[in-house]
């Protein structure tokens, strides 16, 4: 990846009268990541997004993309495909002209049948978007978003709506946006998506950006857990562990392998089951439960 960044957003902040709805916000995205840009509702990402897209001006703080303020449209825009969460295409155009409007639009140079066969859409190239179904307008959003293999493509909730199949067909070809050099900067609740694709994940809370880092660093904060129900009369656990009447036992550990280990050992020189043992390590929705329960 270049050195060279493609977003620099430093101390944004942006003000809605007394509410303060982003506050000293800075990050990075290199050119050729996977930035995925996450937070409860309310915490502020789309205000964020909005600015870095050129949509909207920020109270105060810099934002640069490909080293210009993003309000300049005709140097940024043509490089910037956007996926929002809802384009509003006019219902009475079919797919093929939406794909062409927008590509159009955009001033980036394409074929419309290839961006169709991207998004999955050639069979309903004569269709008007009225008559499309809530998955076939996510995939036209994707198609115009992509047109031309813009430099940098926001998508935000983008397989809202989709159906497994669909949801791995536009992953594949974010993928090979990716293998083309586009950065891509993702929103989504999916946040099994986000742990999965994403290079770095930005956390956003209450206006800030509360952590940053890749999965492992953000998962790395919180302890693992080990799960499970032990008898009446078992004996006192080799581990430190949260025990309830009921007979669950809770341990967490920042050392799964070993902890894990120890406890099967104990549990076979005892006799003990352990019934209905889970382990696994830290997730990122566990990390985003965390936010509002430091």
């Amino acid at each position: 990846m270049s050195s060279t960044p493609v977003i620099d957003v430093e101390h944004l902040h942006l003000a809605y009268g007394d509410f303060h709805a982003v506050k000293d916000v800075s990050f990075r995205v290199a050119r050729g990541e996977l930035y995925a840009l996450l937070g409860t509702n309310g915490a502020g990402k789309t205000s964020t997004l909005e600015i870095v897209e050129g949509h909207r001006r920020a109270t105060s703080g810099t934002v640069r993309v490909f080293g210009r303020d993003p309000r300049d449209r005709a140097a940024v825009r043509p490089r910037m495909g956007v996926m929002l969460q809802e384009s509003g295409f006019s219902p009475d155009l079919t797919v093929a002209e939406s794909v062409r409007l927008f590509g159009e639009l955009s001033r980036r140079r394409d074929s419309v049948p290839r961006v169709l066969a991207v998004a999955g859409l050639t069979h309903k190239a004569g269709t008007r978007a009225a008559q499309l179904s809530g998955g076939e307008k996510r995939r036209l959003d994707f198609a115009t978003a992509v047109y031309g293999t813009p430099e940098l493509v926001f998508l935000d909730e983008p397989t809202t709506g989709l159906d497994i199949q669909s949801r791995d067909a536009l992953w594949d070809a974010v993928d090979r946006l990716r293998e083309d050099g586009s950065t891509v900067v993702l929103t989504t609740h999916y946040l099994e998506e986000a742990q999965q694709r994403a290079d770095r994940i930005g956390l956003m809370h209450r206006g800030t950006l509360h952590q940053e880092g890749t999965v492992h660093e953000l998962t790395r904060t919180l302890p693992a857990t080990i799960r499970f129900t032990l008898a009446d009369g078992a004996p006192e656990l080799p581990l430190p562990a949260v025990r309830r009447d009921d007979g669950r036992v809770l341990v967490e550990t920042f050392d799964l392998q070993a902890d894990l280990y120890t406890l099967l050992g104990w549990a076979h020189a005892h006799a003990t089951e352990l019934r209905g043992i889970e382990a696994g390590p830290t997730r990122l929705d566990d990390v985003f439960r965390a936010l509002d329960n430091p």
